[in-house]
């Protein structure tokens, strides 16, 4: 018998790999001739980098850029092997990397992100994907391509820095200096929201007051980032405004689709293309998998769904584990997850169930590898019934 392990982390509690260890551990106490494996995932949310650096054995790659506020700081993305690297533009312009008086989405920029893409592509890479969630900016993606030769001017033909407050300065787009090495790379961008680049559910109005917007800051970004739109569609001849996604990280999903070609895709589904999770498949009897809560939103692009729907692709049985099932976590079944068991056993407060969240997850792996043990044993009965 053989199982799968493939469980997001346990937010602030539990990571995959200690996840995995603890479902082994209760699966060799009912079949102690069984097969374990693992393979960690990631939604192309926080922590997506590691996750698939962990699953394939990669390297990770270190360097210095420009942050958010263009202070210099140090981060990585991860080798895959001689051609393929994955990245998260949080490591370079993430929100994390500001404390919260400092958030401005006039002045932050994705230059940093910018620069790991150069990296890669110094050190040959020619597959790159890249995770978009966590930004401090709303740029559009200027300061990325700016770091990567694009040259935005102005009417008087000066270059402007790229950051969201110059937007609405630009008068014209020089591609001459674009980085030659872009056309023949592939590029993946992980992004699992539709919002487009401009209006009511575009970048700006959807995600700038996180990043430090006011009122009038947004409406001033927003007036910038229209005139944006209209610029690329006169030098790209697209509208980004009709590409699903365009306004994600704000507004870097446009530009990565019509500077670099980039194709835009859920992150799950990227993250086990990455981690070649179909062929982990082959020969396993069951797949556990599991999130910290399991909700509706499960069902759209996190974990759960996409290893539920490639199990259902084989018809391999796939049990969640998770801390707790909030509404609509039912709408999962239709995902392919067979089941949902919750870890937490009794009424307890939140801070409860954080302190003893290994002590109640082996607990309840147990109780699920006993039951699953159960279940043989009727087939068992019922075989040696017919016979």
């Amino acid at each position: 018998m053989k199982f799968l392990f493939a469980s997001d982390s346990f937010k602030g509690t539990l990571s995959s790999s200690r996840i995995a260890e603890l479902l082994t551990t209760a699966a060799k106490e009912s079949f102690p001739d069984c097969i374990c494996t693992n393979v960690e995932t990631a939604d192309g949310g926080e922590g997506t980098t590691e996750a698939v650096l962990d699953a394939v054995n990669g390297q990770r790659m270190f360097l210095t850029v420009h942050g958010p506020l263009w202070k210099k700081t140090d981060c990585f993305y991860g080798k895959l092997d001689e051609r393929r690297a994955v990245m998260e533009m949080a490591a370079a312009s993430g929100l994390p990397l500001l404390q919260e008086v400092q958030r401005d989405p006039r002045k932050t920029t994705t230059y940093g992100t910018g620069e790991m893409i150069q990296d890669a592509l110094d050190h040959g890479f020619r597959d790159i994907s890249i995770a978009i969630g966590g930004s401090a900016t709303n740029d559009g993606g200027m300061g990325c391509m700016c770091a990567l030769g694009v040259r935005f001017l102005d009417q008087e033909g000066r270059e402007l820095t790229g950051c969201g407050e110059n937007l609405g300065k630009i008068a014209r787009i020089d591609l001459s200096d674009l980085d030659p090495r872009i056309t023949e790379t592939k590029f993946t961008v992980m992004c699992d929201v539709n919002n487009p680049l401009c209006g009511e559910n575009g970048a700006t109005y959807t995600f700038g007051g996180q990043k430090g917007g006011t009122p009038e800051i947004l409406e001033e970004l927003e007036t910038g980032m229209l005139h944006y739109r209209e610029l690329l569609l006169e030098t790209f001849q697209v509208d980004v405004n009709e590409i699903p996604g365009a306004g994600a990280a704000g507004g870097l999903g446009a530009a990565l689709v019509v500077f670099l070609n980039a194709t835009l895709k859920s992150g799950i589904e990227t993250v086990l293309d990455l981690v070649d999770f179909d062929t982990r498949l082959q020969g396993v009897s069951l797949v556990v998998t599991g999130e910290g809560c399991t909700d509706w939103q499960s069902a759209f692009g996190k974990v759960l769904h996409g290893v539920g729907m490639r199990c259902k692709k084989y018809h391999i049985p796939v049990v969640a584990l998770a801390g707790s099932m909030g509404q609509g976590a039912e709408q999962i079944y239709e995902s392919g997850i067979d089941s949902i068991l919750t870890t937490v056993n009794a009424p307890m407060e939140l801070h409860t169930a954080l302190e003893q969240a290994e002590e109640l997850y082996l607990n309840a792996a147990r109780r699920l590898f006993r039951m699953l043990k159960v279940g043989f044993q009727m087939k068992e009965t019922e075989e040696q019934s017919d016979q």
